[in-house]
Formats: C-alpha cells, sequence, structure tokens
C-alpha cells in the first residue's frame, strides 16, 4: 500500500462577518484563537503543516520552520478559495483540513482520524457530534479535482456530502473541544466554558 501523507491544512484566511471584527485576534485563554490554531499545527504528528490566511494576521506572529504559509489574495470568494490555494499547496496523501476557530481542540483530540485514515485510506472521515458532522475533515487526494472546484463558503462539506458512501465518522471522546466560535457570544457567553 502506497505510504500514507498526511498534509494539514489551517483555514485561516475569513473575513469574520459575522463578528464584526477579526475573530481570529479574539483572545481565548490569554491567546488568541490565531495562536491556539497554529500551536495545534504545529504539534500534529503529519507529512506536512499549512496555513492560508492574510499578511495581516500572518504579521502578528512568528510561524514555526515547519509550517508553510500561504496568502490568500481572494478571502471575499469564500472558504473555497483557501481550500484551493492549500490542496494545490499539499504534498500529501490525504487532506486534513483544520478551521481556526476551534481552540479548544488538543492533540488527543485529532489523532482518532489520524489512526482511522490508516484502515480506511479511501474514506471522508470526520467526527460526528450529535448527528451533525463537523471540523476537522480529512480527505483522500482521490477527491483533489472535486475540491479545487468548489466555489463560494460552503467549504468541503459540498464534497462530502456528494459521498455518503464514501464516509466514515468518529465519535469524539470531548465532544466540548470541537466547538467553534462564531460570534462574540460564543467566546463571552460561555460556549467554551462548559464542563
Amino acid at each position: 500500500m502506497k505510504e500514507l501523507k498526511v498534509s494539514t491544512i489551517l483555514l485561516a484566511a475569513g473575513l469574520s462577518r459575522r463578528m464584526g471584527c477579526d475573530k481570529l485576534l479574539l483572545m481565548y485563554e490569554g491567546r488568541a484563537l490565531l495562536h491556539h490554531a497554529i500551536d495545534l499545527l504545529t504539534k500534529l504528528p503529519v507529512h506536512e503543516r499549512i496555513i492560508i490566511s492574510s499578511e495581516t494576521r500572518l504579521d502578528t506572529t512568528d510561524l514555526p520552520v515547519n509550517v508553510k504559509a500561504y496568502i490568500n489574495p481572494t478571502p471575499e470568494e469564500g472558504q473555497s478559495s483557501s481550500i484551493k490555494l492549500g490542496v494545490n499547496a499539499a504534498t500529501g496523501t490525504h487532506y486534513l483540513f483544520l478551521a481556526a476557530d476551534q481552540p479548544r481542540l488538543t492533540i488527543a483530540d485529532l489523532l482518532p482520524l489520524l489512526e482511522t485514515v490508516k484502515t480506511k485510506p479511501d474514506k471522508i472521515i470526520y467526527p460526528m457530534i450529535d448527528s451533525k458532522p463537523c471540523s476537522p475533515t480529512l480527505f483522500p487526494k482521490l477527491y483533489k479535482k472535486q475540491l479545487i472546484n468548489i466555489t463560494g463558503d460552503t467549504g468541503g462539506r459540498i464534497v462530502r456530502d456528494t459521498h455518503p458512501e464514501h464516509c466514515f465518522t468518529i465519535k469524539p471522546k470531548n465532544p466540548l473541544n470541537f466547538k467553534d466560535i462564531d460570534t462574540l457570544e460564543d467566546l463571552t457567553g460561555g460556549l467554551l466554558n462548559d464542563k
């Protein structure tokens, strides 16, 4: 079997329209959401680590040498523009897409995806919480063409939903860690503080 090489792609170029400010520079437990995401990306045991972001955001941090950075010049085109950049830059056999607004995620939360792909290399793998799919999602390279042809802000879920027979879900041990931040209320209203 061909050696598995997971390219992890951190999508961090969104415009935060619902937030009204730069969401990824907001603080959670003393650090910006962006920095939480970069720290997780850096520590993952994967083939390569890629971040797609804006020049302004990347100016706020010193990226580790094991992270390849790409500027998205057209973030207004939606998440699809970042996915295309990431997929075209990746050299692995699989793509693991990370969102930058899940600050509680840990290495332990993501290891089940990385372990599952070893036995199910042709599957689209993602967590399922309360019967709903959530990020992060891991795609085999065989979906590259479909991923680079998506448009707008729907992300990779349109590819995922087109191939339910090729999907495999995992049930996280710590589902609260997968919560994302969409509004200021999410950050300040206790969403991330549930125990």
